[in-house]
């Protein structure tokens, strides 16, 4: 597999990179699909999105079709449901605030009585277009809300006055739904994170009659917050952190480690410290989703030599071999060699090349580099998070765990958060004084 790899993935990787990103048209005969949960909390979300989406939709793509099931897929990345739960709740809470959805402050699961009762409710209704996309997002606000006396006589109306309907744009299937997501050919789009990339595509092929306006507060890479010299030296006085846990097999961890250390690290005065994890399997990743967050983040990528698993021991080796003042510096080396070198770290020549560009005289033992990427996995395990990288930032004496690209956008974030906390305290003790 390594030899495989050592000669292909840097062809295949640079040729991937270099063609067309994008199909120039997906099909659009099956139309623009939406799964929804009605105990899922980003279902709750999204349903807030439908009505301005359904405005600027071209006709070539109405009815938007709207499925419902009551089937929940496994918790991802070893979570108990209890664990998805509560992460759900709380990452739910924190995209609510950042992009002014309507949510409760202390969210709580809907009681299976008013899941019932929502269901019979959708499923009886004759509204259809416009006016059931309201509909539907009146009942999650009563569900999610606990409004269960408006939703108790909306059930009796329905259930006494109107029978099961069926209309092909609005079907109740039991598929499993992690979380709410839409389809368009073929491809799937998480309902909240991938949304505006949703958006993207389809003004790309002229399928949106007006200019979309999602997710409000979205900030996009290489974006600041801060930019006031002022501020900027405020955040930096409260010496912020952050812990990095990485697959190193992933070419996620590569380019957020890139991006995080150029664009933030450095302008925020972050302290980072990476913890490498070994072997989790995600070697085989989506391509696509890589290089458009190369290409977004214009972090270099390819060519590519995707790490077997001895090949992550072996940069684990590297990484506790230097000392830990020079660690962020040597995986992020490390990390380039692999990932726009195609350098193959289970290979001895490159091994040796690599140790000797570091400047690695005494390597640490294969054991104990393994011992040291287990008592890494164990505390990431013990943050609870679905998916790599896990970012832990720490900052005027708070802790915020996250995860994912999909929440790099947090730090920037928590540290326009802090600064408004910062001055209403102040204002707050001036005005007492």
């Amino acid at each position: 597999m390594s030899l495989l790899r050592r000669w292909f993935d840097p062809i295949r990787s640079s040729w991937f990179y270099q063609k067309p990103s994008r199909q120039a048209v997906l099909p659009t005969e099956h139309g623009l699909k939406l799964y929804l949960r009605l105990d899922d909390v980003y279902s709750y979300l999204a349903v807030q999105q439908l009505t301005h989406l359904d405005e600027i939709l071209s006709d070539e793509l109405k009815p938007l079709q709207v499925i419902i099931s009551r089937e929940a897929a496994p918790p991802p990345n070893n979570m108990t449901a209890l664990e998805w739960q509560h992460y759900c709740l709380n990452d739910a809470k924190i995209l609510a605030k950042q992009h002014r959805f309507s949510f409760d402050e202390t969210p709580e699961l809907p009681t299976a009585e008013a899941l019932q009762q929502a269901e019979v409710i959708l499923r009886n209704t004759p509204l259809t277009g416009k006016d059931f996309l309201y509909l539907l997002e009146d009942v999650f606000h009563m569900l999610w809300q606990q409004q269960y006396g408006k939703l108790r006589t909306l059930y009796t109306m329905a259930s006494q006055q109107h029978i099961p309907q069926n209309f092909p744009e609005r079907m109740f299937k039991d598929v499993p739904v992690a979380a709410s997501f839409f389809e368009f050919g073929g491809r799937k789009y998480h309902a909240v994170d991938d949304l505006l990339r949703l958006a993207r595509r389809l003004r790309q092929q002229k399928l949106l009659t007006g200019a979309p306006i999602f997710l409000i507060n979205h900030i996009e890479w290489r974006e600041h917050l801060i930019n006031d010299a002022e501020e900027l030296s405020e955040i930096q006085t409260l010496r912020p952190e952050l812990d990095l846990f990485i697959a190193l097999e992933d070419p996620i961890s590569w380019l957020l480690l890139a991006y995080i250390r150029e664009e933030l690290a450095n302008y925020y005065d972050i302290k980072l410290t990476v913890y490498p994890l070994p072997y989790h399997g995600r070697d085989w990743f989506d391509w696509s989703l890589a290089t458009r967050l190369s290409k977004r983040t214009e972090i270099a990528f390819t060519p590519f030599c995707r790490p077997t698993q001895s090949a992550t021991l072996n940069m684990a080796q590297l990484y506790y071999s230097v000392p830990e003042d020079q660690q962020v510096e040597t995986i992020h080396s490390i990390l380039e060699a692999v990932w726009t070198k195609g350098r193959d770290l289970s290979f001895k020549s490159h091994f040796q090349a690599m140790q000797q560009q570091l400047g690695i005289a005494q390597l640490v033992s294969l054991d104990d580099a393994q011992q040291l990427l287990k008592q890494n996995d164990q505390r990431c395990s013990d943050y609870h998070q679905p998916d790599f990288p896990v970012l832990v930032l720490r900052i005027d004496n708070q802790q915020y765990v996250f995860n994912s690209l999909y929440r790099v956008w947090m730090i920037e974030s928590i540290f326009s958060n802090v600064l408004e906390e910062k001055y209403k305290n102040d204002n707050l003790e001036s005005d007492t004084a």
